[in-house]
């Protein structure tokens, strides 16, 4: 089954999830988290050194950063599609964020 996964911020923690929502909830904290901002795990998260680069550049690498993480640290979830909506009500307008595709292996 694919679900689609976005950093909406106004989701909750579950500390008791299902299988299906506990990947999820997994691929949700991998897009929120920056690498090297774990103290006992530096490399898990989202590498941010495509920050200052133009938005289709950034755009391009982020999927491909967001693709290899994903398969790294939570296999059971594949990514499908990766995309990005732009939010507008932020200030200069260039701030985007990822909405992913997912598929989760259910073995």
């Amino acid at each position: 089954m694919i679900y689609e996964i976005s950093t909406d911020p106004g989701r909750a923690i579950n500390f008791a999830p299902g299988a299906a929502e506990e990947i999820l909830q997994n691929v949700r904290t991998l897009l929120a988290t920056t690498k090297y901002t774990v103290p006992l795990d530096r490399a898990l998260g989202i590498d941010a050194a495509f920050l200052d680069r133009a938005a289709p550049d950034a755009m391009a690498r982020l999927r491909v950063v967001i693709s290899e993480e994903i398969a790294r640290s939570e296999p059971r979830a594949k990514v499908r599609v990766v995309e990005f909506k732009k939010r507008e009500d932020e200030a200069g307008g260039g701030f985007f964020y990822p909405i992913l595709q997912v598929e989760i292996n259910e073995k």
